[in-house]
């Protein structure tokens, strides 16, 4: 004899026990600020691992808010910290993001920041990450993931080179799984058609791949007036120089209002899932060293971006030391 149930019972004890398989992986995943030093002191190092979230504050033209890099990068490391408790049982100590990065668009065309590309310089960044990795490592924690996509060549280095750092000083492993070029092989569903494929050409910062982003994670912090943006296509690497140092450059590349909420969540699905599948890779033994990254230059507006960044950054330097001296602080 068989037992019916009403279908309406069936339907709460499903969403029940969603939910607490969801309040179990939640509990797994321990935010760092809001611990005590007892609570620190509990976990088992050997299977915890660090998330640091990380972002910047820079422009991203009329239409985005200036922390974009970090609201991505936020929402990316919670469902890579999700994935790390759900599939390897570990628990994961989550970082505040730190909000601070090194580069801007307005290095392309040797310009000026705008108002809210509040960057620091990239041995500024290297150290803090290298203050960081010396603080947890003495802790004895030895696997941590940072998460700061930003697309800077500085930016990138100099968190690999901290990372180079930790496992030299430490033996363990402070991966920045941002600054790798990975994907895993999926079947690629179209966004945008051939059309606004070629008039977004060059999309590499606040386009129609970042607005959709937002659009999707914080759709009231995108100003709507982006439907009506001018695009600024960039056929070739060379347009981004001739783009950025035209006075009335926008600060965007690429073409903002062919984006929507939906291809956003495209997006950051396709870029959370390589996360997490390099993140998990890892954790069991895999060699990041094998991959392409993007600390290097791969292409001659690339070099001219970095080089500006670096002559900017020796004059702040010079001017900063000048003011220690004047003060007798050096």
């Amino acid at each position: 004899m068989y037992r019916t149930f009403p279908k309406l019972s069936l339907i709460h004890f499903t969403c029940t026990l969603f939910f607490l398989i969801v309040s179990v992986s939640h509990a797994q995943i321990h935010k760092f600020a809001e611990l005590s030093v007892a609570d620190i002191q509990a976990l088992d190092r050997a299977n915890t691992v660090v998330i640091i979230p990380g972002g910047l504050f820079e422009e991203h033209g009329p239409y985005l808010p200036v922390f974009t890099d970090g609201y991505s990068n936020e929402w990316m490391s919670q469902k890579v910290a999700e994935a790390i408790v759900e599939q390897t049982h570990r628990k994961v100590l989550m970082f505040p993001t730190i909000p601070l990065g090194a580069g801007s668009p307005e290095d392309f065309g040797g310009r000026k920041p705008f108002s809210g590309s509040y960057t620091v310089r990239p041995s500024t960044l290297r150290a803090v990450f290298m203050d960081l990795a010396s603080a947890i490592g003495e802790d004895g924690f030895r696997w941590i993931f940072i998460i700061h996509g930003h697309g800077a060549t500085s930016h990138n280095r100099s968190l690999l080179e901290a990372s180079q750092y930790f496992k030299d000083t430490y033996g363990g492993s402070m991966i920045p799984l941002t600054a790798y070029s990975y994907s895993i092989k999926r079947e690629q569903s179209k966004i945008w058609i051939s059309e606004e494929k070629q008039e977004n050409a060059g999309d590499i910062h606040a386009g129609a791949n970042e607005t959709s982003r937002i659009l999707f994670l914080h759709p009231k912090l995108v100003d709507k007036e982006f439907r009506f943006a001018p695009p600024q296509t960039a056929p070739t690497s060379d347009h981004f120089s001739i783009l950025a140092e035209k006075k009335e450059w926008p600060g965007y590349f690429g073409s903002p209002r062919i984006a929507s909420a939906k291809a956003g969540a495209i997006i950051m699905r396709r870029k959370v899932e390589n996360l997490i599948d390099l993140a998990l890779k890892i954790l069991k033994g895999f060699d990041v060293t094998s991959l392409n990254h993007w600390g290097k230059i791969t292409n001659e507006s690339g070099e001219n971006a970095y080089m500006n960044q670096c002559r900017r950054s020796a004059e702040l330097e010079i001017k900063q030391n000048d003011w220690l001296e004047s003060r007798g602080l050096k």
